[in-house]
C-alpha cells in the first residue's frame, strides 16, 4: 500500500498548512490570545522537517512554523495533528521529544546561541471522542505534588474540531471547507448530511475543490454519484474531467478492506508479529 492511500490524513493536513496564508489563519484563530497578540504580520514560515517517528507517521502528522513576533524575535509554532478517533494520553511525552529535536536542531546552526528560541505547542486533534486530556506536560509525571515547582512543565493548546459547531470552524473562507472535511472525517454517519454545506463551502474555494475531493475519495464513504454531485456543484464544467483523473483513485479504495477503518482501530487489531516488524 502506498503512502498516499495508507495516510491520506497526513497528505491533506500537509496541503493545508502548506499555504502561509491558510495556515496563518489557523494559527491566529485557535492559539492562545497572549500568544496572536505577540505575533508580527508576516505569515509564518513552514520549516521543511518532520520529527516524528516512522511507525507512528499513519496517527500523527506534524508541520513547524517559524514565525516573528512584534519585537523582532524569531520562535516557532509547532502543530501535531492527531489522526486517532480517541485522545492520545502521551501526547504530553510525544511534544516534549519533538520540541527537544527542534532545539537539537535549531542549535546545529546557531552553536554560539546565548538563549534559546521560544516553541508555541499546539494539538489539532479531529477524532470522533472528546478530547478530555489535561493540557500540561506534568499530568503525565507521577511525582509528589510538592515537587511540581522543580520540575519540568509546560501546557499546550488543544483543538478539538468536534466541539466547534460548523459555523464556528473558521471565518477564513478558504480553511473554512479543509476543516469541515476534517472534523468529519471520523463522523461516518454524519457525511451525507454535511455534503450541501460542503458544496456552499467549496463555491467560495474552489480552488481547493481538487484536493479536498482527493481526501474525500479516501476517506469518506462516499459513492461515485456523490463525488459527482459535490464537483457538479461547484465547477460542473470540470465534473468529467475530475471524475476521469479520480476513477484510479476510486479503485485503488474499493481494492482496500470493505469496511474502511480508523487508524487507530488498525492498530488495536495487529497481531504482537506484525507490530514487532512495523507494518
Amino acid at each position: 500500500m502506498t503512502d498516499e492511500i495508507a495516510r491520506p490524513h497526513d497528505r491533506f493536513l500537509k496541503e493545508l498548512l502548506s499555504h502561509p496564508e491558510r495556515a496563518g489563519a489557523l494559527l491566529r484563530e485557535r492559539l492562545p490570545r497572549e500568544v496572536v497578540r505577540f505575533l508580527s504580520a508576516k505569515p509564518p514560515e513552514p520549516v521543511p522537517d518532520s520529527f516524528i517517528e516512522e511507525q507512528l507517521r499513519e496517527y500523527l502528522s506534524d508541520r513547524l512554523f517559524e514565525v516573528e513576533t512584534v519585537n523582532g524575535q524569531t520562535a516557532f509554532l509547532y502543530v501535531l495533528i492527531e489522526h486517532k478517533s480517541t485522545p492520545d494520553g502521551k501526547v504530553g511525552w510525544q511534544l516534549l521529544k519533538y520540541m527537544v529535536e527542534i532545539l537539537k536542531l535549531w542549535e546545529k546552526k546557531h552553536a554560539d546561541w546565548d538563549r534559546l528560541p521560544a516553541i508555541v505547542p499546539f494539538v489539532f486533534y479531529h477524532g470522533a471522542r472528546e478530547w478530555k486530556i489535561p493540557n500540561e506536560f506534568l499530568h503525565l509525571v507521577d511525582a509528589e505534588k510538592s515537587w511540581r515547582p522543580y520540575l519540568l512543565n509546560f501546557q499546550y493548546s488543544v483543538l478539538d474540531l468536534g466541539r466547534i459547531p460548523d459555523k464556528n470552524l473558521s471565518k477564513d473562507s478558504r480553511l473554512y471547507p479543509w476543516l469541515l472535511v476534517m472534523k468529519y472525517a471520523t463522523r461516518k454517519k454524519q457525511q451525507r448530511a454535511i455534503r450541501e454545506l460542503l458544496i456552499e463551502a467549496l463555491k467560495s474555494a474552489p480552488e481547493d475543490l481538487r484536493p479536498i475531493v482527493y481526501y474525500l475519495v479516501y476517506v469518506y464513504d462516499y459513492d461515485e454519484e456523490a463525488l459527482r454531485q459535490i464537483i457538479r456543484g461547484v465547477r460542473p464544467e470540470e465534473e468529467d474531467k475530475m471524475m476521469s483523473r479520480f476513477a484510479q483513485d476510486i479503485e485503488k479504495k474499493a481494492l482496500r478492506i470493505p469496511t474502511m477503518v480508523t487508524a487507530d482501530s488498525a492498530h488495536r487489531d495487529r497481531s504482537p508479529a506484525l507490530s514487532a516488524t512495523g507494518v
